[in-house]
């Protein structure tokens, strides 16, 4: 969890205690009135535990703050929504997580991205992103709408060509390397790399491996300056925090200072491509020739 989503808890616990102590009432006499172990006060007031919408209709119910419940509801749902379970983000496929990419695509100026092991989605050739996909459907076992995920994919591609959006990507060395379906599937997205870079809308940075990084960081993505997205293995976690986003906008820079563009990039790219061709099947070498 980050600290952001904490410190939120602890503002919505804060107010909790607040309603509380003005009623006169402990957290000893609250848990008693509403039968819980008096722990639960103590915890839900510091920020260690996370209220349901149930301990607050308790909260206002026994403290006489029914007038209260609404923005408190209000809050709890906003820090909820700052952590959504793959589960939950994916659980009825992953179509529907694509169309809420494309429209926080659509809703930027400047998209930001970092991705250490993977090309990012944005990037993607079909077969490459199909392959992503279907690693996705497979880990979380959710409903399997591999097609449907695939094109919402590839339509979010179109503000690369179109429109006033503005692309600075930073991908590692190691995604060139990371094997994403077959031999054939990593050179033919290779190749569209090497399309990428001299998109006006588009800088594509490739961070050298033997490059200096500030610190161990997972893939994410900054929307203009109001949202940051950050996968993790379990979770995606939703950034709104001005100062939180400062800090991914800093490393981002970061990163980008050690990144190479342009004809290095290529040089790199090119490289990754030969590596991999020397190992490849006869079939998937043709794909860059």
């Amino acid at each position: 969890m980050t600290n952001a989503i904490h410190e939120q808890r602890r503002a919505l616990g804060a107010i909790l205690r607040g309603l509380r102590r003005d009623a006169g009432m402990s957290g000893r006499q609250l848990a008693a009135l509403a039968g819980w172990h008096e722990s639960v006060v103590s915890k839900i007031e510091t920020g260690d535990r996370s209220p349901t919408e149930a301990h607050l209709h308790a909260y206002c119910a026994h403290t006489g703050n029914e007038d209260q419940l609404p923005d408190l509801i209000a809050t709890l749902r906003n820090v909820q929504a700052a952590y959504l379970e793959w589960r939950k983000v994916l659980g009825t496929g992953t179509k529907r997580r694509q169309q809420e990419a494309v429209k926080l695509a659509e809703e930027s100026k400047l998209m930001r991205i970092f991705q250490p092991n993977i090309i990012p989605g944005i990037l993607q050739t079909a077969e490459y992103a199909a392959a992503v996909l279907r690693r996705y459907i497979d880990f979380y076992q959710v409903p399997d709408d591999l097609d449907e995920g695939v094109s919402k994919r590839l339509e979010r591609q179109q503000m690369l060509y179109r429109g006033d959006h503005r692309f600075h990507i930073l991908v590692a060395e190691q995604a060139l390397h990371t094997t994403v379906g077959t031999d054939a599937v990593v050179l033919g997205q290779l190749d569209r790399l090497l399309a990428v870079i001299g998109l006006p809308r588009v800088l594509l940075g490739i961070v050298p491996a033997q490059a200096e990084v500030p610190m161990q960081t997972t893939n994410f993505v900054i929307f203009d300056e109001r949202l940051t997205l950050v996968e993790a293995v379990t979770a995606e976690l939703t950034i709104t925090q001005p100062r939180e986003i400062a800090v991914y906008g800093r490393l981002f820079a970061e990163l980008a200072e050690e990144s190479v563009t342009g004809d290095k990039a290529r040089e790199i790219i090119r490289r990754a491509i030969e590596s991999r061709t020397h190992t490849a099947s006869p079939s998937a070498r043709t794909v860059v020739q």
